[in-house]
């Protein structure tokens, strides 16, 4: 079950980060340094991205414009604005003026009459049109979704991370810049709705067939999270303490999904406490289903998991205990505190987004079931794991690490967990990153100090071994007279973990280091020393 189950993932699992991998490539292209490095030419703070947008589903086809504002770093002579190459620039304007441009690749450089000083706050207009990019696979495969409800209405939606909100905006496409705010004005043909990020301002009928819906954020937002959603749409709403709770769904699943989606009380509950409050409150909560599987658009959860329980159906780690929950639901709301507020500032550490997230799979288990059942799904998900490339990937060349940032990722946090062996504490630190890096956008190294500092266990070698080297560590065992003698054997110099066995059925906590040291008890075979290993993701081996 498990073996089927792992082909099932990597076949399908990765929607927080698209099947385009760049980590470990023996060459990168100056296409993915444009994408990926912090340029000259991207020196400004992305402000506010106001879209005004026209959407026709039965030719795949939009238009308008892009108002971006922005606050220069550094004297700006040209603008790095990213929007992919088989989209039409119509015109860009800046105080009235048309600029003139030039396209690389996906990046086009706009160059101002005369530089911009520094500190200077200004906007321009970017119009543009075009076909874009059609999903083959959504959200795997970035793109649009153009297709029909059971009813024969037009259902669209978009997912892009990993392949760039650029493929259908114009934006500054690089994690380390979020827009303070988003408005959205999208027109679709009249009887439809659009629902994209934050709460509605307005609903206006232009006259010419099309209504005008717009949107506004009030909190930064990740350039992949802004979406839009187009459907003929039914809405009921809920509420949790001070959050509202919105539910955009087609009529015929209305009723399945009132019921359905009574979950979000008991996940909000769990959250709350073990992660702190929802980090975007003025913008509300929603799902909105979705013609694929799911996505943590900000504020607007895509939701496609067909109102099932697990993923699709599916237990992601073959211990049973994933069918217990809706995995969209509980995985891609987790983002909204881990990826959307705490956001890794080169794709290259989006272990910080999909690692953390998919542990709040295990916490969301523990608060429903107890850490008893949260263990054995940790565990369980270990048959995923590949262990063949690095979780961080390549910085400033638009390159993610594998996918195990997932799994793999979910398992560090439980061994440090087990490390700290002082749950309480575990928990107050939890909260306490949550709290003290919402809407911040951080690194690895900020994870690994922030961790690191409440226990006097050193963890930097920990992190070390698990993001930036393959293997697991390996606790060896080896006969020495009337007892055993044991020692790490890991990538990392100085690697020093403590780790607990049971040695007849006691549980002990041992503290090698890569020399061999001696128990301190006699021990008559190797079947009197098993591995904890519901807290430690770590092999053991025993040598003759």
């Amino acid at each position: 079950m498990k073996k089927v189950l792992s082909t099932f993932l990597f076949s399908m699992l990765a929607f927080a980060a698209s099947s385009q991998v760049l980590s470990n490539k023996e060459k990168y292209t100056e296409a993915d340094t444009l994408r990926g490095s912090l340029r000259a030419e991207r020196a400004y703070d992305a402000l506010k991205y106001h879209l005004k947008l026209k959407v026709d589903p039965s030719e795949k086809f939009i238009g308008g414009s892009n108002i971006i504002t922005f606050k220069t770093e550094e004297e700006l002579p040209v603008i790095q604005i990213d929007l992919f190459e088989n989209m039409d620039i119509d015109s860009i304007v800046f105080h009235g003026k048309n600029l003139q441009y030039n396209r690389k690749y996906n990046a086009v450089f706009i160059e101002f009459e005369e530089a911009l000083a520094k500190n200077t706050t200004d906007s321009l207009e970017f119009f543009y049109s075009g076909h874009p990019t059609v999903a083959k696979n959504a959200p795997w495969d970035g793109g649009f979704v153009w297709t029909q409800d059971e009813q024969g209405n037009p259902w669209v939606g978009v997912a892009v991370q990993g392949t760039g909100a650029s493929l259908w905006y114009p934006n500054k496409d690089h994690q380390s810049d979020e827009p303070e705010s988003v408005q959205l004005d999208i027109a679709v043909p009249n009887g439809l709705m659009n629902v994209s990020n934050g709460r509605m301002i307005g609903k206006k009928d232009l006259g010419n067939g099309y209504t005008e819906w717009s949107w506004e954020t009030v909190n930064p937002i990740n350039n992949y999270d802004v979406m839009i959603n187009i459907a003929n749409y039914e809405h009921f709403s809920d509420k949790f303490q001070d959050l509202t709770l919105d539910y955009y769904v087609l009529p015929y699943n209305l009723e399945k999904a009132k019921k359905h989606f009574e979950e979000v009380q008991d996940m909000m509950t769990c959250f709350y406490e073990k992660m702190g409050p929802y980090p975007f409150v003025e913008d509300g909560y929603k799902l909105v289903e979705t013609p694929y599987l799911g996505m943590e658009h900000q504020s607007a959860v895509a939701y496609g998991n067909k109102y099932m329980k697990g993923y699709l159906g599916n237990d992601l780690s073959g211990t049973g205990v994933g069918l217990k929950w809706d995995y969209i639901i509980i995985h891609e709301s987790g983002h909204e505190w881990y990826g959307n507020s705490i956001t890794a500032k080169d794709i290259a550490d989006m272990w910080i987004h999909e690692g953390f997230t998919t542990y709040t799979e295990a916490i969301y288990t523990e608060c429903g079931w107890g850490k008893e059942a949260a263990l054995k799904y940790i565990k369980g998900q270990r048959a995923n794991i590949q262990n063949r490339a690095t979780i961080i990937g390549d910085y400033g060349v638009n390159a993610e690490g594998s996918g195990d940032m997932y799994f793999k990722g979910s398992n560090l946090l439980n061994t440090i967990r087990s490390i700290y062996d002082d749950d309480e504490l575990w928990w107050d630190t939890f909260r306490d990153y949550t709290a003290t890096y919402k809407h911040k956008i951080i690194d690895t190294k900020t994870v690994e100090d922030f961790f690191d500092k409440p226990i006097k266990t050193d963890l930097k070698p920990v992190f070390d071994q698990y993001l930036r080297h393959t293997r697991i560590p390996e606790l060896q065992f080896k006969k020495e007279g009337k007892t055993f003698a044991f020692r790490w054997r890991a990538d990392v110099e100085g690697f020093n973990m403590p780790v607990d066995v049971f040695i007849d059925g006691k549980e002990t906590r041992l503290k090698p280091t890569m020399e061999w040291k001696k128990l301190d008890k006699k021990v008559s075979s190797e079947d009197a020393i098993k591995l904890n290993d519901l807290e430690f993701y770590v092999n053991i081996k025993f040598e003759s």
